[in-house]
């Protein structure tokens, strides 16, 4: 069946278009606690050693070096705190 182009750009423009997010606040708040520490991120894919500069509901930002490694809170396993 054919269905004009009109047809179809009518279609997409009557929908609003919603980007969700799932957050989790304990993981958020407790991350908050200790932005400026040395942290050991391990990840899904990598594990990333650095400074916790930023934290916001659905990522983070560590500097490891002078390379900025930002993270979905979603795609974290584990952290741990370097004294």
């Amino acid at each position: 069946m054919y269905y004009g182009y009109d047809m179809q750009r009518e279609q997409v423009n009557n929908f609003n278009t919603q980007y969700q997010t799932l957050i989790d606040p304990f993981v958020v708040q407790t991350l908050q606690s200790v932005i400026g520490k040395d942290l050991v991120v391990e990840t899904t894919k990598d594990t990333i050693r650095g400074n916790l500069k930023d934290v916001k509901p659905d990522h983070i930002m560590i500097m490891a070096g002078n390379t900025p490694f930002f993270i979905r809170i979603q795609q974290i396993v584990t952290i741990m705190p370097i004294d």
